[in-house]
């Protein structure tokens, strides 16, 4: 799909100063409402310190326009108290709890892209090796986590098969279909029109395209399972139900600073998605992290509790500097909360294995939440969630040191 902007045009916005930003927003929100009405627009409340600015930007214009809050189950209970602060939000549910989720579908780790990739990889390679034949290769095992039962394909056995000419031409048959790339990929294939190339036979400055393939370990048969799925379920659902509902769209706080997916999502649509399948707003795309703290800062903004103050990085008492002078473009300071410096779910694992030494979210948990903690790590057949185990496989078949 082309993009309607440039990488170039985005990081132009992003440099813009915060005021200029503002008004940008404000203008793409304008742009919203016009197109579709106050009674057919919604901001999406999660509660956390971006939606919050959003939410404020919004009702600055707009007061009567309601905020829609998906209530999960998995939010920090300072941020599911906050909410109820506000006027005029709808509280959606989704219809499976979180335990189902996993039960269902697996535990959301490393990344939605890579989880997805695994998902997807290892449900094909499972067909792939029953219409082989290899029967004696795919059992009906139990999860060793949740207790579920699965069909697993084995990593060892489909490794011996990867070169083999039947296998191939499998691949090459399903040549196209995102499955069949997913497991190219995971196993460190090239295609090339029909043509699929092992991993030794990829030049090695086009080896970095495939990362997926340090994740193959997930395709062990006594792997946890993991997926995407859990946000859909849970977050996504209950949304769209709303939309087709209501025939209101939303308006989230998403920014393109965030992932990639989010960038590439901001090139093709820009801010506003008219003729997206699912239209939707996302006004601060252009915005940073630096600027949401800046304008909770410079605006005396109340968030949720879960994040402490925002303060300067550094900050000595009783010293001046630009911005307490009012002049926050010249003398910008780097901001921080004293709290949680992300919310979102509290049992997310994605991004867990990047966070630094003794800082990670499942160690702040423990010591802040240590009822909540205890119910994510206790075993799967005690009535936890089992992430111990699967925190405990992962760092040790992926050589990763997730912190718990």
């Amino acid at each position: 799909m082309s993009s309607k902007y440039s990488i170039q045009y985005l990081q132009e916005l992003q440099g813009y100063p915060l005021s200029t930003k503002v008004s940008l927003t404000k203008q793409r929100i304008r742009e919203w409402v016009r197109r579709y009405g106050e009674d057919g627009v919604y901001v999406s409340f999660s509660g956390g310190k971006d939606s919050t600015v959003l939410l404020h930007l919004v009702r600055e214009m707009y007061p009567d326009i309601p905020a829609v809050f998906v209530d999960t189950g998995l939010e920090y209970p300072e941020i599911r108290q906050f909410v109820r602060g506000f006027d005029n939000v709808v509280w959606l549910k989704p219809k499976k709890n979180f335990r189902k989720v996993i039960e269902d579908y697996g535990y959301p780790f490393i990344s939605k892209e890579v989880s997805e990739c695994v998902w997807a990889a290892k449900k094909y390679l499972t067909e792939v090796l029953q219409e082989l034949g290899s029967d004696r290769q795919t059992d009906r095992q139990t999860d060793s986590i949740s207790g579920t039962s699965r069909s697993t394909a084995s990593y060892v056995d489909s490794a011996s098969i990867e070169n083999s000419e039947a296998f191939l031409n499998i691949l090459r048959r399903d040549s196209g279909k995102k499955p069949t790339f997913r497991l190219a990929r995971m196993m460190g294939m090239l295609t090339k029109g029909n043509q699929y190339l092992t991993k030794e036979s990829i030049p090695s400055k086009d080896r970095s395209m495939f990362a997926q393939t340090k994740y193959k370990f997930f395709l062990e048969p006594d792997a946890p399972i993991i997926s995407n799925k859990c946000c859909t379920v849970m977050k996504k659902e209950p949304a769209h139900r709303y939309c087709r509902e209501t025939g209101r769209l939303p308006m989230t706080a998403e920014m393109a600073s965030e992932s990639r997916i989010r960038t590439q999502k901001w090139l093709q649509n820009g801010c506003n998605g008219f003729d997206m399948v699912n239209p939707k707003s996302t006004p601060m795309a252009f915005w940073t992290e630096q600027d949401v703290l800046l304008y909770i800062y410079q605006n005396h903004i109340q968030i949720a509790s879960v994040y402490g103050d925002v303060i300067k990085e550094n900050e000595v008492d009783g010293q001046l500097d630009f911005a307490d002078l009012g002049l926050f473009d010249l003398g910008r300071p780097t901001l921080k909360t004293t709290g949680c410096n992300r919310t979102g779910c509290m049992f997310c694992g994605y991004g867990c294995h990047l966070e630094p030494e003794g800082e990670g979210r499942f160690v702040r948990l423990k010591r802040t939440h240590p009822k909540i903690y205890d119910y994510i790590m206790r075993p799967w057949d005690q009535g936890g969630l089992g992430y111990k185990e699967v925190i405990d496989w992962i760092n040790l078949h992926g050589n990763l040191n997730i912190e718990y």
